[in-house]
């Protein structure tokens, strides 16, 4: 009796996710601590973790929010910023960076972006001027540090208050210091995609000890008393409303695991950059990939390692990301552009040639804490032979 002979199955590789947050014990048990105190809403630890960010950042205050997008909405608020203004962002970001003038009633205006660093420059803003700019909001993007100095001192001169996202960039620096320090007010995020995470959760820093006290007060309803001072009172005093503020409190929930995480960050950055070091001696040698690298002004903390998929390649972005796809490796595309978005079609960009290019062709690679050697050998061999 013939057999026909047994054909094994193909073995499924282990998913690589292209971020996995660095989580264990010690946050579990710094947010089952607080669970135990009673006190799980806006308190005691969110006051030590604003205390502990803004020493680590070198700033005078730091308020917690619940997102960075509601710490770009308060930063907006508090530096004046009004409806009917005009603000510069950077279109080649994560929409929030336009959305939040868009809270206040202002009009954001689209500039462009540098290739190597996907940053604005002073010449990219110098295009996006006009007579109603009263603000610039630059972007960190991916954790490479813009080149602010000479933003700086580009918006002193037009009398322009200078916001940072630096959404992407606790434990990046810029000209051996924290980014963040040169702008007005930065604001920060704390959502699982980036190094630091409380889960969802924000950040305001800033060296004006007036806008700090109005962001406060502005995350809280814009409320005279603030909840601790009423829940430790035994008879609470009155409230007041002396404008309209807003829900944007962090609890002491996620302040607690922010903490921990805050204690980790300089050990996430470090290995981060050794696996990015990783990447760029073995794509050195292909043509074609381009690996995002630090500037010459500082070093990043390589929250997103983004490489630009150039025509000697032989696949296109998509192309590669279906690749990558089919050998169980997690890829994104790269940062998007919020002028190309439904949202924003009414704002005319004038043109953001590089940041289309950007948009179109780069894609964000694996990169975690916990990323092993035998892991991130997988992806640098299936981005060496893209044909199989």
């Amino acid at each position: 009796m013939n057999t026909v002979p047994s054909v094994a199955a193909p073995a499924t590789l282990e998913r690589i996710n292209v971020m996995k947050p660095w989580l264990g014990e010690e946050e579990a048990q710094a947010i089952a601590e607080v669970v135990a105190s009673g006190w799980v809403a806006q308190g005691p630890r969110t006051a030590a973790f604003e205390a502990a960010f803004a020493k680590h950042q070198m700033a005078a205050h730091a308020v917690a929010t619940s997102s960075c997008t509601t710490a770009l909405h308060l930063a907006l608020l508090v530096a004046g910023v009004k409806a009917g203004d005009d603000v510069l962002v950077p279109s080649f970001s994560f929409i929030a960076t336009a959305n939040a003038p868009t809270y206040v009633g202002a009009h954001p205006v689209f500039v462009d972006v540098e290739p190597g660093t996907g940053n604005v420059t002073v010449e990219t803003l110098e295009r996006g001027l006009t007579v109603a700019t009263t603000a610039v909001i630059v972007v960190d993007q991916g954790g490479i540090p813009v080149d602010l100095s000479p933003i700086r001192h580009w918006c002193d001169s037009h009398g322009l208050k200078l916001i940072e996202d630096a959404a992407c960039a606790a434990g990046s620096t810029y000209r051996g210091e924290p980014v963040g320090r040169g702008a007005d007010v930065s604001a920060w995020s704390f959502h699982p995609r980036k190094l630091l995470t409380t889960g969802e959760g924000g950040m305001l820093t800033t060296n004006n000890e007036a806008w700090a006290a109005r962001a406060r007060t502005l995350r809280e309803h814009a409320m005279g008393v603030s909840a601790a001072e009423r829940h430790s009172a035994l008879v609470a005093p009155a409230e007041s409303y002396a404008e309209i503020g807003y829900n944007y409190r962090m609890t002491d929930l996620q302040a607690a695991m922010g903490l921990v995480q805050l204690g980790k960050l300089d050990a996430m950055v470090a290995r981060r950059r050794e696996l990015v070091q990783r990447y760029r001696d073995a794509l050195e040698v292909i043509a074609g990939l381009e690996l995002v690298r630090d500037p010459e002004h500082g070093t990043s903390n390589f929250q997103s390692c983004w490489l630009e998929v150039l025509p000697e390649y032989p696949l296109d972005r998509e192309g590669l990301l279906e690749h990558l796809g089919r050998l169980g490796i997690s890829a994104r595309r790269g940062i998007m552009a919020a002028h190309q978005q439904p949202a924003y079609a009414h704002v005319a960009s004038g043109g953001l040639p590089v940041t289309d290019r950007l948009t179109r062709n780069t894609l964000i690679l694996p990169l975690y804490h916990q990323l092993s050697d035998t892991d991130q050998q997988r992806v640098i061999d299936a981005l060496a032979n893209p044909k199989e």
